[in-house]
C-alpha cells in the first residue's frame, strides 16, 4: 500500500481525490484517505474513509486532541465527547431553543425535520462533525422515497436541517445543485360569481365572518383572535395584535394596521350592539372562546350553495384580497403591509392570480 500526502485547496480544506506524487498534484479516485500521528515514538494511522471532507473533520477533531494532550488537558473519549458536539445532544438544544423562542408550528416543523433527517443518517454518525454533503443528499432521497414528501415538503424540511446545521457553525456542505427543487403554485383567487353565490345562501353571522376574511386579508388565527378594541371605528381600521392572554403573536412579531371598507365597518357596528357583555372576541364561541371551525363552516356553506367545497378554503380570502387591490392598482408596498408579508416576493406572487370572467372577456376582446 502506498501512502501519499494530500493535497490542499486555497481555503484549507482537502481537495477530494487529489494527492501529490513526485512533487506533482495527481486525481486518484480509488484511494482512501487516512490521519497519521505520533504517540511517544509510536506511529499511528487511522484510516477515515473516502470523503475529503469527512477525512478533513476527523483531522482537525484528532489535531485537537492532541494539542489538548501536550498541554496537559484530559481528553474525554468518543463516548463521552463535549455535548455541544454530539449530533443527538446538538439536536436536542436546537429544539429546546426552538420551543422557547419561536412559535408551536414552527417548533413542530423543525421538530419533524430534524427527526426524519436523524432517520436518515447512518447509525455511526454521531457527532456533527461526521455530517458531510452525502447525507444531505441521502436526506433529500429519504424524504422523496421512503417518507413520499412532495417536492415542497422535501425543500421545506431540508432547509429546516440546514438552518440547524448553520445554527451549529456549518456550512457550504451542500452545493447550489443539491438543495430539492419543486414548482412554485400560484395563488388561486375566487371569482366574483362563486363568492356572490356563496354569500347568497349565508346567515347574518356567516355572511359577516367571511366578509371580515375577504375585506381584511388577515389570515386565520389572526381573525380567530381579533377583539372588538382591535377595530377602530372613527378610523375605519383593524390592528393584528399580540394576544399573550391567548400564547399568540402575529407571524414575524409585528402588529398592522389594515383599513375596513365602508359595507364592512356597518356590519361590525351591527354585531357589536348584540355582542355579548364581557367577551372581548370579535367571533367567539358560546363559552367566549376563539372559533377554530371557520373552514368546516365555510366548507358547508359551498356545499349548501352547490358549490364544490373543496374549492374553499380560508386562506383563498387573503389571496383574493390581495389580488382584488392589486388589479385596482393599490401599490405593491400598501399591499404587501397590509398583508403583513416579510418581504415583497411573496406579494409579487399574487400579481400572477388575475383570472375570472372579466380576465377572459378581456382575452375575447383582445383577438375579436
Amino acid at each position: 500500500m502506498r501512502y501519499c500526502p494530500v493535497a490542499m485547496s486555497a481555503n484549507g480544506r482537502v481537495k477530494p481525490d487529489v494527492v501529490w506524487i513526485n512533487g506533482a498534484e495527481e486525481r486518484h479516485k480509488e484511494g482512501a484517505y487516512y490521519i497519521e500521528w505520533y504517540g511517544g515514538s509510536k506511529r499511528n494511522r487511522l484510516s477515515v474513509g473516502k470523503d475529503a471532507a469527512q477525512a478533513h473533520a476527523r483531522r482537525l477533531r484528532k489535531q485537537a486532541e492532541l494539542n489538548a494532550l501536550a498541554q496537559g488537558i484530559t481528553v474525554p473519549t468518543k463516548g463521552s465527547v463535549e455535548p455541544g458536539r454530539l449530533l443527538d445532544t446538538a439536536i436536542a438544544n436546537f429544539i429546546e431553543e426552538t420551543r422557547l423562542t419561536k412559535k408551536p408550528k414552527t417548533l413542530s416543523a423543525y421538530t419533524t425535520s430534524l427527526s426524519y433527517f436523524r432517520e436518515s443518517l447512518d447509525p455511526s454518525k454521531t457527532h456533527l462533525e461526521d455530517l458531510d454533503r452525502l447525507d444531505m443528499l441521502k436526506f433529500h432521497a429519504f424524504l422523496r422515497d421512503t417518507k413520499k414528501q412532495s417536492p415542497r415538503s422535501c425543500w421545506n424540511k431540508f432547509s429546516n436541517v440546514m438552518s440547524f446545521l448553520k445554527a451549529q457553525g456549518i456550512s457550504g456542505i451542500v452545493k447550489r445543485g443539491d438543495w430539492p427543487r419543486y414548482t412554485e403554485e400560484e395563488p388561486e383567487a375566487y371569482d366574483k360569481h362563486e363568492l356572490d353565490t356563496l354569500f347568497s345562501v349565508c346567515d347574518a353571522d356567516e355572511r359577516l365572518w367571511y366578509s371580515f376574511f375577504l375585506m381584511t386579508g388577515m389570515r386565520e388565527q389572526e381573525v380567530m383572535y381579533t377583539e372588538w378594541r382591535d377595530v377602530n371605528f372613527k378610523e375605519k381600521t383593524v390592528t393584528v395584535r399580540w394576544k399573550p392572554q391567548y400564547g399568540w403573536t402575529p407571524k414575524t412579531f409585528k402588529e398592522r394596521e389594515i383599513p375596513i371598507p365602508a359595507k364592512l365597518l356597518k356590519d361590525l357596528k351591527k354585531a357589536k350592539t348584540k355582542a355579548k357583555t364581557g367577551c372581548d372576541l370579535l367571533f367567539p364561541t358560546s363559552g367566549c372562546k376563539p372559533k377554530m371551525n371557520f373552514l368546516d363552516d365555510l366548507q358547508a356553506v359551498a356545499k349548501r350553495a352547490k358549490l364544490n367545497p373543496e374549492h374553499f378554503w380560508l386562506h383563498k380570502f387573503r389571496a383574493t384580497f390581495a389580488t382584488w387591490h392589486l388589479q385596482a392598482g393599490v401599490d405593491l408596498r400598501t399591499v404587501q403591509n397590509w398583508l403583513g408579508h416579510k418581504d415583497m416576493e411573496s406579494t409579487l406572487r399574487y400579481l400572477k392570480a388575475a383570472r375570472g370572467e372579466s380576465v377572459r372577456a378581456k382575452v375575447e376582446s383582445t383577438f375579436a
